[in-house]
């Protein structure tokens, strides 16, 4: 198998299970969302030590001493990040897996609308034309919902704001992971801690199996993320752009189809102006991908004839 196929199979496997992590939560009732997310934190950060172990790569820790900035901004993304994580188990748990599907599609225009207003990007026409699109299609749920869809905007929000920062920071994926989750390992151990003085505490108390789905939680949030890496080191920008709609799409089709969440026609209009914005989107990102593989190849071309193309003699060897 090549390189490129197991960049297109991890990148399946990345996508294939972040789509399907809703079923995941819903076995985990009835712990309350923030106990999941405490649990969350705290076995991440043992899982995600563990792999670094494996893979040697302690050494990329190394680089945070003696880099306030770089301190400032993981803890920044410890806030997105975990804002992200509640804000869609709290969706779930709801009964609200199509809103929080909402705010994944949608995320690459919340991204480019960042682009534009935090790093003064330009936008072509399909690109404005798409932020448009999708604003009317919020503005159709707004009017669905009788409010607007929170749970959507705030997933994209907090996912586009720490994807921005991630790429600010530049750092490691796994061992950023780490060092974000230790920042909220300490506030999750108190809240687990307190949760357990109250009695409250449903790790151990609703069952064997109960307990090993919690224990599992740093897994769930590592391995999808390893399998990302795997994809993103070797296939196209273009490809792995495309293969992120296909987790949204599966939890769309979990709560319409297994979770039987209501699907009102005014709320399909707004999914369906959702998914020609994005349709627009990847058109015109496609489209500008080819012109710059043309571009690129020209210019190889031009340089080769040039490299190949012996010099005229000088006038003066002439003479």
């Amino acid at each position: 198998m090549s390189a490129l196929q197991r960049g297109y199979l991890f990148g399946l496997a990345a996508y294939g299970l972040w789509g399907f992590v809703p079923l995941y939560f819903k076995l985990l009732e009835p712990s309350s969302p923030l106990e999941i997310l405490a649990h969350r934190v705290v076995w991440s950060v043992l899982f995600l030590a563990l792999v670094l172990l494996v893979i040697r790569g302690w050494s990329t820790l190394r680089g945070f001493a003696g880099q306030p900035l770089a301190v400032a901004g993981l803890t920044l993304a410890a806030i997105l990040i975990g804002l992200n994580w509640g804000t869609f188990i709290y969706g779930v748990a709801t009964d609200r897996v199509v809103e929080a599907s909402l705010g994944y599609f949608i995320n690459p225009l919340v991204t480019m609308l960042l682009g534009v207003l935090v790093l003064r990007e330009r936008l072509t026409p399909a690109q404005w034309t798409a932020l448009g699109v999708g604003a009317a299609a919020v503005t159709v749920l707004t009017i669905d919902h009788g409010r607007l869809p929170y749970i959507a905007l705030i997933l994209a929000g907090s996912f586009g704001c720490y994807g921005l920062l991630k790429k600010q920071l530049g750092l490691p994926a796994v061992s950023g992971l780490l060092v974000e989750s230790s920042i909220l390992a300490l506030p999750a151990l108190g809240f687990l801690w307190w949760l357990s003085a109250q009695g409250e505490a449903t790790a151990g108390t609703a069952g064997v199996g109960h307990l090993i789905l919690l224990l599992l939680a740093g897994a769930i949030t590592a391995v999808p993320l390893l399998f990302f890496a795997g994809a993103a080191n070797r296939i196209p920008l273009t490809a792995l752009g495309i293969l992120q709609y296909l987790a949204p799409t599966l939890q769309f089709l979990l709560g319409v189809l297994l979770f039987a969440e209501p699907m009102p026609p005014t709320r399909l209009a707004g999914f369906a102006l959702v998914w020609l914005a994005l349709a627009i989107f990847t058109a015109d990102g496609l489209r500008r991908a080819r012109q710059r593989a043309a571009a690129t190849a020209a210019q190889a071309k031009a340089d080769a004839e040039t490299v190949c193309t012996p010099e005229a003699p000088s006038a003066d060897v002439q003479r």
